[in-house]
């Protein structure tokens, strides 16, 4: 049902499928489908979409998506600057609404905070509170980007304060200076934490909770491949595109 709603409203090829959840692949709206779809996404979708971009042009032969990620602020202000984008995916609903171009946004996913610590959680961080203890050190993003607001707020709903010693551009980045062992620890999306199992290990808290981000998705008034935006757009939406979002941990909307 939440794909037929969404099909509606993006006006997207499968609203003529009768709300059947067919793949892209097999779907009417492979039909004119051509081109570069240039997208706009939050650093923490970078794995899944790459993904997703890679199935789309296989679903899609004749296409190519290039991608762009960073921070959804940073990506906001590139695109009111100009920036030719036919898909904007942002971490926050505030992001999205500062895109004066972005048509009917709808949120395709969730995903919360865990604290992300060295292999083996070496300093026994258990908690935000843990994250106070005298010589160790923090990284979060800064609170312009959707994963510093909702550590914001997550810290807030816990009443700790908590002086950390880098504020990141994006996700990515903060999860870099822990691996690079320049912090003890990050606060960073669940997502995030999970594709870099291999490096790092992720601490569950309930604050989190508090602080889960929507993430929505929209294709732009003056998109160049406006065919193209909404088959990505599309794509994202569908089952397959869940499945992959999923496997990676986010949650569904």
């Amino acid at each position: 049902m939440k794909l037929r709603i969404v099909a509606v409203v993006l006006a997207l090829s499968l609203a003529g499928c009768g709300g059947t959840t067919d793949t892209p692949a097999a779907s009417s709206g492979s039909a004119g489908v051509t081109g570069t779809v240039n997208v706009f996404a939050a650093a923490s979708l970078t794995e899944s979409f790459t993904t997703l971009g890679k199935q789309f042009e296989a679903a899609h032969r004749g296409t190519t998506v290039k991608f762009n990620f960073a921070g959804s602020s940073a990506l906001a202000t590139q695109i009111n600057q100009g920036a030719p984008v036919d898909v904007f995916a942002s971490a926050a609903p505030k992001n999205m609404q500062a895109v004066t171009e972005a048509v009917a946004p709808v949120t395709f996913a969730k995903n919360q905070l865990v604290i992300a610590v060295a292999k083996g959680n070496p300093k026994a961080i258990t908690g935000l509170s843990g994250l106070t203890a005298p010589g160790l050190k923090v990284a979060l993003c800064a609170e312009a980007v959707p994963c510093g607001a909702a550590a914001k707020t997550a810290l807030a709903t816990s009443g700790v304060t908590l002086t950390p010693v880098t504020l990141e551009q994006d996700v990515k980045a903060a999860l870099s200076k822990l691996k690079l062992g320049e912090v003890d620890a990050a606060l960073v999306y669940r997502t995030d934490a999970k594709a870099s199992a291999a490096e790092v290990d992720a601490v569950e808290f309930p604050e989190s909770a508090k602080a889960i981000n929507e993430y929505p998705i929209a294709v732009l008034k003056n998109a160049a491949n406006a065919a193209g935006a909404r088959a990505f757009a599309d794509y994202v939406l569908s089952a397959d595109g869940i499945a992959v979002l999923t496997a990676a941990g986010f949650q569904a909307p």
